[in-house]
């Protein structure tokens, strides 16, 4: 395999004001077309580093990327650096300049120097157009390896990655063996449990297949890899490892694909049945709502819901009973039912869902520690129930961990699925 560095240039990424996602999905990109990912660099937007390591890379591998530093302001000196590296003049790029222009002009912003400054590249370099935005790609061939240098914005680089650079590693490097790669998902399952369900996997894990279980906040995703002389070849690889999975795991995998989502499936299962959903949210503060309305389509089934923070906004738009609310407290089995309830005949949906929790890091107690949360749901008198969760001690995480319990449990129900995520007891009402 020809080994890949991945340089990511920002002093934003090393002090933390923005999370280095560049580097993960560059990583995943080369490793899909049969490269050894060998190093990742961080580093900061400093000119003589940025020649260095460039060079240093280029040595020792056959394929550099770099992102950031491509922008219009002072601290952006990837591409003098790079021009400087290979000691050439820069050339302006004509279309380039025009969709810049174009940008511009729809936008209704001024144009201005720093902005026309973005169309001059290294003369040396073949262009990649960025129809995403205004900096565009750059790619080199010296001595055998390959460079290209990229904007910092994620789904700028994405689009480059995917529709200028790789068919170019193509056409440089024939012939490189490639990697199939495939996804199962899980929710409301520990990664532990899933593992002894599925039991080794070591028989399988040969001839260049590799698994991986992948934890988040959001479930275990199993990851399975193989490698081929071309896409149908790892594929067939991967058939066996595959085919065990879904023997085991069978209902708790609830799609497979890297861009599936929990979401994105019981969205689907809503639209086929024609059923609506309406939220009533406290703890995950619209949380839920806004990961239903992320998918395209989603008005197809989604009514709508409330954000009901505070007390007088659970029972004045809610219904819920102000004598519960000071008999068991906010964050109980009694007021989750009927903000479900509630949620779903003030909205006109078929199901209702409800959250109410102590997210954290304070407002704990005995009887209610922090990461408490309940949950509500309604799918009608004949199945109205709730659920009882503690999670962590992570406000964000147990959060995102309540949407995921909510979401695989809607998933279940309406799938006819036996059992709860993490085994929960339902509470009826």
């Amino acid at each position: 395999m020809r080994k890949a560095h991945i340089i990511t240039i920002g002093n934003e990424l090393l002090i933390g004001d923005t999370v280095n996602t560049n580097a993960s999905r560059i990583g995943s990109i080369l490793t899909q077309q049969g490269f050894y990912v060998e190093q990742t660099f961080t580093i900061p937007d400093r000119y003589e580093m940025i020649i260095s390591q460039i060079r240093s890379s280029m040595e020792s591998s056959s394929v550099v990327i770099v992102t950031g530093g491509l922008g219009p302001t002072h601290d952006d000196i990837t591409k003098k650096a790079v021009a400087d590296l290979f000691n050439v003049k820069m050339r302006e790029d004509g279309a380039v300049l025009e969709h810049i222009r174009e940008i511009f002009r729809r936008r209704n912003f001024t144009f201005s120097r720093s902005n026309a400054e973005q169309a001059q590249v290294p003369e040396n370099c073949d262009v990649l157009f960025n129809k995403k935005g205004t900096a565009p790609g750059m790619w080199f061939f010296e001595n055998g390896s390959a460079l290209a240098v990229l904007p910092g914005v994620p789904y700028e680089m994405i689009h480059l990655m995917e529709e200028g650079v790789v068919p170019k590693l193509r056409e440089v490097f024939p012939g490189q063996d490639v990697w199939a790669t495939r996804y199962f998902k899980t929710a409301g399952v520990p990664e532990s449990t899933l593992s002894d369900t599925i039991g080794d996997l070591g028989e399988f894990l040969n001839n260049g297949v590799e698994a991986a279980y992948l934890p988040s906040a959001s479930g275990v995703t199993i990851r399975i890899s193989a490698s081929g002389s071309n896409s149908a070849n790892a594929a067939k690889k991967l058939e066996k490892i595959s085919n065990r999975l879904k023997e085991k795991a069978g209902e708790l995998i609830y799609a497979e694909g890297r861009e599936e989502s929990l979401a994105s499936v019981t969205g689907r299962l809503l639209k086929e049945r024609k059923l609506s959903v309406a939220v009533a949210e406290s703890c995950t503060g619209g949380l839920l709502a806004s990961t239903l309305t992320d998918i395209p389509g989603s008005s197809d089934y989604t009514e709508g819901g409330i954000v009901a923070y505070s007390n007088r906004l659970k029972t004045g738009l809610l219904g819920v009973s102000p004598d519960d609310l000071e008999q068991f407290g906010a964050v109980s089995k009694e007021v989750v039912l009927q903000m479900a309830k509630g949620a779903a005949e003030r909205c006109g949906a078929e199901i209702g869902l409800s959250t109410s929790g102590i997210a954290g890091p304070g407002g704990g107690t005995p009887d209610k520690p922090v990461g408490t949360v309940w949950m509500g749901f309604w799918f009608g008198e004949e199945n109205h129930f709730a659920l009882n969760a503690v999670l962590s001690k992570e406000r964000l995480i147990n959060k995102e961990r309540t949407v995921m319990i909510v979401l695989e449990t809607v998933r279940k129900v309406l799938l006819g699925l036996d059992g709860y995520p993490y085994n929960l007891k339902p509470f009826r009402a």
